[in-house]
């Protein structure tokens, strides 16, 4: 029997995701290439809330020195907001994926980078899947 999967759009997708994130229970790891102050503006009274009930959090991105322009600031003070939060940053240099692993049992990935995403057609898969899940961990061979 198949595990339930989803697809989401640009326009669908954060309502699902932070549907999700609003339900997480111990554990939430991000990983987005780039971040953006509105987007994480948008993003942050949500991983309060979740810093708060004691969910364990982690974003995965590039150094913000690898970012562009006026985005360099950005990512640089949102990871300064995030580490004060209790957040686990880590960098990882020319990261490319986008994906998000809740609870060790709902796995987002695709193409929309959910820390900077703005304006662009993109496509995210929702799959309620734990042996997904923790095969995606093993992939990344980042996290415990």
């Amino acid at each position: 029997m198949s595990k339930p999967q989803t697809l989401f759009s640009q326009d669908t997708f954060y309502s699902g995701f932070l549907r999700d994130l609003s339900r997480s229970r111990t554990e939430v790891i991000i990983e987005s290439p780039f971040v953006t102050q509105r987007r994480f503006n948008e993003l942050f009274p949500t991983l309060q809330k979740l810093r708060r009930r004691g969910v364990a959090v982690t974003v995965n991105t590039r150094n913000p020195d690898e970012h562009d322009g006026l985005y360099v600031d950005q990512a640089y003070d949102a990871v300064v907001a995030l580490q004060k939060l209790g957040v686990r940053v880590l960098y990882t240099t020319k990261l490319h994926r986008k994906l998000a692993i809740i609870d060790r049992e709902i796995v987002w990935e695709g193409s929309l980078n959910i820390l900077s995403f703005n304006d662009s057609c993109e496509l995210m898969r929702r799959s309620v899947d734990s042996v997904a899940a923790h095969q995606t961990l093993r992939f990344l061979k980042i996290y415990n």
